[in-house]
């Protein structure tokens, strides 16, 4: 069946005057399923299409004689480069090949030590995982491993290396067929903000703030602070990963803090959609997927959770949007469900299914974290491995892209986790 579709549209191919410029015209399937894929990105340089409900693109006003690389993704699928080969207006057909992510995370300490790192390579070729989530900027503003970016030196991110060949790290791992997502984060740095003490959040008396942990955080209004993360992401997906992950994409949650401009949900909210969409506007050039990390609550309330965030605007941001959906962190619990360690599979199903509802969007636009880490608010004890795949059941019910497993210690089971997860 596929040959023969493959083999008709190759026919239909038609070759227009290339006398002047050009338009190209493609259409993009599953590679699989031969099924036209909505909304896929196209990129052509700076220049940024999307497809139609029938997987179809359009090109104006290339250059006659010239044979554009298009460049191509989609969420629930690898990232393509496709070399159009008429130096005209042909009907291209481009297929996507799907890839549902099953990562686990790795730590800025985790990447770097290899009993941690082979561990973790183990579980995920024990299970059939396909993705590894490896900080590019951890929680304290460390980046492992060495980049020619002078403000990152000036702040102190460099101090403490981890991993010594980064490069090589990575082509060992894309030799394996792993996702690699990078993870950034980028209003907590508490490196950044004892730097340049201009750009931290202050507290109502002018003192610098700091969280439980004893952190502090650069101001979210502030865009030098945009751009010093930006630049660390594009360097990122020059180095090869296929996905830039922002984290602490948000203000601290705690109210009367000081920042540069007042701050209110229409503020707030302004700020970090802004972040986000000036990264994905950098990051075109690198056809990288961008994500954003995300509360679980935000998928149920109306406002910015007093954190900037908000579906709509984020999801109008990114690619992908990846709820933290832990039972630990639904303190409230969500409608019907007052006990969430009690319910996982509720928690995870239940949000997704609100947050598409509410959006609109395609179930393959969201991808969640699920909580693989000792319970620290209902006193359950440990989430191991039925916990895990009751949440994993519940994330492939609702059709995501994937899921993500978090654990802050990067210790994760080692035993299967199941039919269902591995996609066996």
């Amino acid at each position: 069946m596929k040959s023969a579709f493959l083999a008709f549209w190759m026919a239909a191919t038609v070759l227009i005057s290339s006398a002047a410029v050009s338009a190209y015209e493609g259409r993009v399937y599953d590679s699989e399923t031969l099924a036209p894929i909505a909304d896929a990105v196209v990129t052509h340089g700076s220049r940024v299409m999307r497809t139609d409900s029938y997987g179809r693109f359009h090109l104006e006003n290339v250059p006659a004689g010239a044979y554009p690389v298009l460049r191509l993704r989609a969420p629930g699928y690898w990232r393509r480069d496709f070399a159009h080969d008429h130096p005209g207006g042909s009907d291209a057909v481009v297929l996507l090949e799907p890839l549902t992510v099953k990562a686990l995370y790795l730590s800025v300490y985790g990447i770097g030590n290899k009993r941690l790192r082979e561990a973790a390579l183990d579980t995920l070729r024990k299970n059939g995982m396909t993705a590894l989530v490896i900080d590019v900027k951890g929680d304290r503003g460390f980046i492992p491993f060495r980049i020619d970016l002078p403000a990152v030196a000036a702040v102190g991110a460099q101090k403490i290396i981890t991993v010594r060949d980064m490069p090589a790290l990575l082509d060992e791992l894309r030799q394996e067929g792993i996702y690699l997502i990078a993870r950034i984060v980028v209003f907590k740095d508490d490196l950044l903000a004892a730097a340049r003490p201009e750009w931290a959040v202050k507290t109502a008396s002018g003192a610098p703030y700091r969280d439980f942990e004893k952190l502090q955080w650069v101001d979210p209004f502030v865009r030098e602070v945009w751009q010093y993360n930006i630049a660390v992401a594009r360097i990122a997906a020059e180095m090869g990963f296929e996905e830039i992950q922002f984290d602490y994409v948000r203000f601290p949650d705690k109210p009367g803090l000081r920042y540069a401009e007042p701050a209110n949900e229409a503020s707030r909210t302004a700020a970090v959609s802004g972040f986000l969409q000036a990264a994905s506007q950098a990051l075109i050039p690198y056809n990288v997927q961008v994500a954003a990390d995300i509360f679980g609550y935000v998928l149920w309330n109306a406002n910015d959770t007093d954190v900037g965030q908000k579906l709509a605007p984020i999801m109008d941001s990114v690619d992908i949007v990846s709820p933290m959906l832990y039972p630990s962190g639904f303190q409230f619990g969500i409608p019907g469900y007052s006990n969430p360690v009690s319910h996982s599979y509720e928690i995870v199903y239940l949000s997704l299914k609100r947050a598409q509802e509410r959006s609109g969007v395609s179930p393959l636009r969201f991808r969640p974290w699920l909580q693989a880490f000792r319970d620290y608010a209902f006193g359950a004890g440990e989430f191991g491995d039925e916990r895990v795949r009751t949440q994993i059941r519940a994330a492939e019910a609702f059709g995501s892209s994937g899921w993500l497993l978090w654990n802050p210690r990067n210790i994760y089971p080692r035993l299967q986790f199941g039919e269902e997860a591995a996609g066996e």
